[in-house]
């Protein structure tokens, strides 16, 4: 089913999961958990795929949108700026940093 992209929020899983869990404070101890537990809302969130490109065109610097992290979007974000570029891109783990040629 196709969401209209100004009401895709409506139909988002996360709107009844608790909110801090997709803002963790950091990427290690206790936030694991709510990464995770994001993670998981997401995985069955049929707008997850509006969720990130949201999230990417925005340039949301915190929180899981569509089911990656900040790093993970951030390397998606490399990947694809690579890629448009003509340049050869490296493969990347979600999550993994990149280093700048």
């Amino acid at each position: 089913m196709l969401v209209l992209e100004q009401h895709w929020r409506l139909a988002a899983a996360c709107r009844s999961a608790e909110p801090d869990i997709f803002f963790p404070l950091s990427a290690s101890g206790r936030s694991l958990d709510q990464i995770a537990q994001a993670k998981a809302v997401c995985a069955g969130c049929r707008v997850r795929a509006e969720c990130l490109a949201f999230a990417l065109r925005t340039n949301q610097a915190h929180g899981v949108w569509g089911g990656l992290t900040e790093e993970e979007r951030l390397s998606l974000a490399r990947d694809a700026l690579r890629a448009a570029a003509g340049t050869k891109s490296q493969a990347t783990v979600p999550g993994q940093r990149m280093p700048f040629p």
